[in-house]
C-alpha cells in the first residue's frame, strides 16, 4: 500500500475519532476539525520533520507546529495520537475532568506535541514568528508551521504579526489558513468581510500561495512541499487552503451549524456510517 493509501485510510479514522470525541462530552468543535483533517495527516504524515518518540518543548532541530485556532483541538489530538505523541486509547479522556486533553490545547499538564496553549484568537502567528526567529538564531535549518482559521484573521494582532514577520524577512516560517468561508456566527463575509485575502498578504510582503482544494491529502502535500521551496528566500509564506467546514458529514457540510455543536446519538450514528473505520477506534 502506497504511503498516500495509508494517509487516506487515517484521513477517514481521524474524522471518525472527530465525532466520537465530541459526541462523548456533547461538548467540541467538530465543522472546522472535520474540515482541517488532510491538512493534520498531510503534515504530520509527510511534510513535517518531527520526533514523537523523543518530544521537548524546546524542538531543537527538527520542525515547529503552533495551532493558533486551538478550538479545533479534536482533529489535532487525533493525529498527534495516531503519530505516536501520545496513545490513541487517551483520546477517550478528550474534554473530561483533569485530562490533558483540554477543549483548547494547553501546556500545564504536559501533554506532547503541544507547545503552547491556543484558542484565544490571533495569536498563534506571533508566538510562530518567536519560534522561526529562535530557529535563526540557533542557526536550525528547520521550519515553523502554524495554522489558522479565516474568522481568526478578525483579529487585528494577527496584522500587527504579519508587518513584522515582513519586515524582519522571516522566511523560515509557513502559514496556513483555514478558508472555509464560515465562523461560528455565521458566514465570515456576512460578519466581517475579509476583501481579498491574497492580495492583503501579499501588500503585507509575504509570499502568497493557494491550495484550490484543501480536502485533497495529495493537493494538500503537494501544495506544503510547494511553500517549502520558498523558505529562505526573504519573505514569509502563507498558504491560503479552501475547505469544507464538517467535511465527510454530509449534514455537516454547507453550514456554520456544526462549528461548535456535538452530535447526538443518532446523528453520531448517521456519521459513522459515512467514515469507514479503517486502523481501529480507540
Amino acid at each position: 500500500m502506497s504511503d498516500i493509501q495509508q494517509l487516506t485510510k487515517l484521513c477517514s479514522q481521524v474524522r471518525r475519532d472527530i465525532v466520537r470525541m465530541v459526541h462523548a462530552v456533547a461538548s467540541g468543535h467538530p465543522g472546522g476539525s472535520l474540515g482541517c483533517t488532510e491538512f493534520f495527516v498531510a503534515l504530520y504524515g509527510s511534510v513535517m520533520k518531527h520526533n514523537p518518540q523523543h518530544f521537548t518543548m524546546d524542538g531543537h532541530n527538527e520542525d515547529l507546529f503552533f495551532l493558533s485556532n486551538g478550538h479545533i483541538s479534536p482533529v489535532f489530538y487525533s493525529v498527534l495520537a495516531h503519530n505516536g505523541y501520545f496513545p490513541v486509547k487517551e483520546l477517550n479522556t478528550f474534554r473530561k475532568l483533569n485530562t490533558r486533553l483540554q477543549g483548547h490545547p494547553t501546556t500545564h499538564e504536559g501533554l506532547p506535541g503541544v507547545r503552547v496553549a491556543s484558542g484565544s484568537l490571533g495569536q498563534g502567528m506571533s508566538v510562530a514568528i518567536g519560534a522561526a526567529l529562535a530557529k535563526k538564531l540557533n542557526k536550525e535549518n528547520n521550519i515553523v508551521y502554524c495554522l489558522h482559521g479565516d474568522g481568526e484573521l478578525q483579529e487585528g494582532q494577527i496584522w500587527e504579526a504579519a508587518m513584522y514577520a515582513a519586515a524582519n524577512k522571516v522566511d523560515n516560517l509557513i502559514a496556513t489558513v483555514d478558508y472555509n468561508g464560515r465562523q461560528i456566527d455565521g458566514d465570515v463575509d456576512k460578519v466581517l468581510p475579509l476583501g481579498n485575502l491574497k492580495a492583503k498578504f501579499e501588500a503585507f510582503g509575504w509570499q502568497v500561495l493557494e491550495i484550490n482544494n484543501g480536502n485533497n491529502l495529495q493537493e494538500v502535500i503537494d501544495g506544503l512541499n510547494h511553500a517549502k521551496t520558498f523558505v529562505g528566500k526573504g519573505k514569509p509564506i502563507i498558504n491560503i487552503m479552501k475547505t469544507e467546514m464538517g467535511m465527510g458529514v454530509d449534514y455537516m457540510m454547507g453550514t456554520h451549524k456544526w462549528h461548535g455543536s456535538s452530535p447526538n446519538d443518532e446523528q453520531l450514528a448517521k456519521a459513522l456510517a459515512q467514515l469507514p473505520e479503517t486502523v481501529g477506534d480507540y
